[in-house]
């Protein structure tokens, strides 16, 4: 259950303002934080913090490990202070692009920068950062081998699908993947390295979070990419034929909003082998978001409870069937690993009564996202404030969504458009639409209200983070230095304050 009335902003790393083609976890993180306190916000979500491939469009919710942090999000500014970077090293920046990321562009600069730095903590070899490097690594063990050498074996076998590799090192049989790790042992250590930045820089981040009582939600994939270290490393928990490949698929139903459903593509869980250990890796997975987070949404929460299985052959997600997961069994063995539950259930779409019973059983918050209120059924609706609950989280807009001028502009139909300016009681004015529509947010009896930052800033269209069911082209927008003025933030502090929502 909820506790804590409050306001906060949705941002992804990559959208922080930095020098270096990518948001990170710089200067320009600790600017915005201290723009959520002067604007009175006790949250900052994120989305997905993992590795991300190109041939996934670089999507936070197709990573390539679930316990794993993006090393592209590494501040080159914190490494010049722990001095294994110099200034020099920088040389001339390349000319990124202002407002949205080049990933290949920032993954060649990033690279480079993140070698040295490697060569640089080589020829130290003791001292705080060296000591803290071997704690990491041991405090890690159970996720951090397997993820390392999987990434130098796909660097080895240029890029391949850990399926398609020789069906030894495929297979993992004990001699194959004890030859690798020999082999390729200085390449671990590397990636090791890399992710020990990753999150020496985060703790440091959310310490600075915390220390002025700004909390981190973070959002964890239901499912997990079929090309990753976490399938590779235990295959038995996920549904693969002889060949490793999905034998069945992740998706939902056709529903008014896609004729053929959305086929997903991940893998998906087999509980019954799960159940046989206490459900022990999936429950490492959510303690290890749960250290690195004050708060975790589950995306597609209602897979836990009932998922839609589709064979692995078709092409849409038309000729799926819906099949039970034991939700009561897993989440009850959760609770007495973590007595302290802080989860946040995106529970959006149609959802049976078994779905609810389950969220009401354990008090999890569920969602409620105002974009979705002024359909035909508006009076009715869950979406609605005059329908919101105390335990929940009310959205303007997600990552998903359009911005709340785009959605106006171009996805509303003219009835919803008649229907919002009814329920606020006044014409709409477009300049200051996204005001009015994260009033009624900050209105709401929903104990914590979210905004994404393109609504703060009252942007269109082309600021939209992703565009469900394209494949190019998202996860792309960044913040602008200039956007974070003073004005703003007092704007924003005074709504928040008047509605009982400031820290």
């Amino acid at each position: 259950m909820l506790q804590r009335r409050g306001s906060g902003i949705l941002l992804h790393i990559s959208s922080l303002p930095s020098s270096f083609g990518i948001g990170d976890m710089g200067e320009g993180a600790y600017r915005f934080v201290d723009f959520l306190g002067e604007a009175g916000q006790s949250f900052w979500q994120t989305l997905p913090i993992h590795p991300t491939a190109p041939y996934h469009d670089h999507s936070p919710y197709m990573g390539i490990s679930v316990f794993a942090g993006n090393p592209l999000f590494i501040s080159h500014e914190h490494l010049i202070r722990e001095g294994l970077l110099r200034r020099g090293d920088l040389g001339n920046l390349p000319s990124f692009p202002k407002g949205r990321v080049d990933y290949s562009q920032v993954t060649t600069f990033k690279e480079k920068m993140l070698t040295l730095t490697w060569q640089r903590f080589k020829e130290r070899r003791k001292g705080p950062l060296f000591n803290k490097w071997e704690g990491f690594c041991l405090d890690n063990d159970y996720w951090l081998n397997d993820f390392a050498l999987f990434t130098a074996l796909r660097t080895r076998f240029r890029g391949l699908s850990w399926s398609e590799w020789p069906k030894g090192i495929r297979d993992r049989r004990i001699d194959e993947v004890r030859s690798a790790e020999k082999e390729l042992s200085k390449t671990l250590k590397k990636e090791k390295f890399r992710q020990f930045l990753f999150f020496h820089q985060w703790e440091l981040l959310k310490k600075y979070c915390n220390d002025r009582k700004i909390l981190i939600i973070g959002d964890m994939p239901i499912y997990v990419g079929h090309d990753s270290a976490d399938v590779w490393s235990h295959p038995e928990l996920f549904q693969l034929d002889n060949d490793k490949k999905p034998s069945v698929v992740s998706g939902v139903p056709p529903d008014s909003h896609s004729k053929t459903g959305q086929l997903w593509g991940h893998p998906l869980y087999r509980w019954d082998e799960l159940e046989k250990t206490g459900y022990d890796w999936m429950i490492r997975r959510i303690t290890h978001m749960l250290k690195r987070f004050d708060l975790v949404r589950i995306d597609h929460f209602r897979g836990f409870v009932n998922y839609w299985e589709v064979p692995a052959t078709e092409k849409t997600a038309i000729r799926g069937r819906w099949v039970a997961a034991p939700a009561v069994d897993f989440f009850t063995h959760l609770a007495e690993r973590i007595p302290e539950r802080s989860i946040i259930c995106e529970d959006l779409g149609v959802s049976p009564p078994d779905f609810r019973e389950v969220m009401n059983h354990f008090g999890f918050p569920g969602m409620k996202v105002l974009l979705f209120a002024f359909g035909k059924a508006m009076p009715g609706n869950p979406h609605i404030p005059h329908h919101h609950t105390a335990n929940s989280v009310v959205y303007t807009g997600t990552h998903d969504n359009n911005t709340i001028r785009g959605w106006y502009a171009k996805d509303a139909a003219s009835q919803e458009r008649l229907r919002l300016s009814r329920y606020l009681g006044k014409k709409v004015s477009v300049r200051d639409l996204h005001w009015d529509v994260i009033r009624l947010a900050m209105m709401s009896v929903a104990s914590i209200a979210i905004f994404p930052m393109q609504d703060i800033l009252g942007l269109g269209e082309e600021a939209r983070m992703n565009r469900p069911g394209t494949g190019a082209g998202n996860w792309t927008w960044r913040l602008l230095d200039d956007h974070l003025t003073p004005s703003l933030a007092r704007r924003l502090m005074k709504m928040t304050t008047l509605y009982g929502r400031s820290r």
